[in-house]
């Protein structure tokens, strides 16, 4: 396995994680320090992240950088020697980076972007091409996981009609600890949901959508509707079956809702600048950055469904597959919760890359490249249990 910096003209890291400092940057960081790889970390902070450093420090090297800085992200690209580049920053760089990636000729993977810069960096496709690389837009969970059980889905129908996707999830102790990220979570419940009904675009506003529905391993809870990227995605790979109903769905336990509205209603989902003592901040990104300081209470664990339901046609007879990944809580990762279902598929993902797994030239979402089998596998490794229809699935 990799994991020592290599020597002369070789790559001295394995990959270089951008945003490392943030939740999932430093879940991605992590996995992969401790499955023996070199990782060059970057952020524009750092904060979360040293206690890493101290504990592999043959292992990692540190850089600042500001992402609206083109020139310096291309510079740091390059010093690091890493062939693929693992995009967790907070907020959407997303076109930035993929942009400086052609420019430094590496391969690159995110998180997920909104619906239209995920369309923008398809666009972008060509220009991978060019250079040879891949990039994967939306590794994590959903997107991410639920893209490949769809892909995974889509298989055993003729035709397909309507796909519902989402996430719900709960925890042990009811009390808010910062899921996933605080700023796309504050967009999820702000911004008008995009949604196709009968191929036609609409949006609506998120608290205006709200249902109850019943999840493996949750329990009851209300979801809404979401702006997501596989509203675009899913149509974008899957509209050649017919697909023209899709809608996001995203899911809060009651306890974290009560603050996530609070800390909307003080309007710290505002991104308009705030002067204050000679300095201009934003109040969702410096939110962010203050919630980093917030850690879970002792024996809190969490537990997520990411769900993906399916509906179409076989042999002229209708037809519903449900496909589920089950997250658990993870000993020796508590502390993160159920993040590790957005942190640990990047991770993968940016391994399949490396080794070659994964090696067609082009923009994608994961539907279109992923290999579903050994991304299963890998999840149950990670003991992430996928369902079909209720059955096992990567037992």
């Amino acid at each position: 396995m990799a994991g020592k910096k290599k020597k002369d003209k070789e790559p001295t890291y394995d990959f270089v994680i951008l945003g490392a400092d943030g939740m999932q940057g430093s879940i991605v960081a992590r996995d992969l320090l401790e499955r023996g790889y070199a990782v060059f970390l970057a952020d524009i902070v750092k904060l979360r992240i040293d206690w890493l450093m101290r504990k592999y420090p043959k292992q990692t090297t540190f850089q600042f950088i500001d992402l609206r800085d083109a020139d310096r992200t291309i510079g740091l690209i390059h010093k690091s020697g890493a062939e693929v580049v693992i995009n967790c920053a907070e907020g959407d760089w997303n076109l930035h980076v993929y942009r400086a990636c052609i420019a430094s000729g590496r391969h690159c993977i995110d998180l997920g972007s909104r619906f239209g810069v995920t369309a923008d960096q398809f666009k972008l496709s060509r220009e991978f091409k060019k250079i040879g690389r891949v990039a994967i837009t939306g590794c994590g969970s959903v997107p991410g996981i639920g893209n490949v059980m769809l892909a995974h889905a889509a298989k055993k129908f003729d035709s397909l009609d309507s796909v519902d996707v989402g996430f719900a999830w709960n925890s042990n102790i009811k009390k808010f600890v910062v899921p996933f990220s605080i700023e796309s979570i504050l967009e999820e419940y702000t911004l008008k949901a995009p949604y196709l009904k009968e191929s036609k675009l609409r949006r609506m506003r998120p608290a205006d959508s709200a249902v109850v529905r019943n999840f493996r391993a949750i329990g009851p809870q209300k979801i809404f509707l979401a702006d997501h990227p596989e509203i675009y995605t899913f149509h974008h790979y899957f509209r050649r079956l017919g697909l023209k109903n899709i809608r996001f769905w995203a899911g809060f336990p009651e306890h974290a809702e009560r603050t996530i509205s609070t800390l909307i209603d003080l309007t710290f989902a505002n991104t308009k600048e705030v002067h204050f003592d000679a300095q201009k901040l934003v109040p969702m990104y410096f939110l962010a950055q203050m919630l980093k300081r917030l850690q879970p209470p002792r024996g809190y664990k969490e537990w997520e469904n990411l769900w993906v339901d399916v509906t179409g046609s076989r042999n002229r007879k209708r037809k519903r597959i449900l496909m589920e990944c089950i997250v658990p809580p993870l000993k020796g990762w508590e502390s993160v919760g159920c993040n590790i279902d957005t942190g640990f598929p990047a991770a993968i993902i940016a391994e399949m890359i490396k080794y070659g797994d994964i090696s067609k030239p082009g923009s994608f979402a994961p539907e279109a490249i992923v290999p579903e089998k050994k991304f299963f596998k890998a999840l149950k490794k990670r003991k992430f249990q996928i369902y079909e229809n209720g059955k096992k699935l990567n037992s």
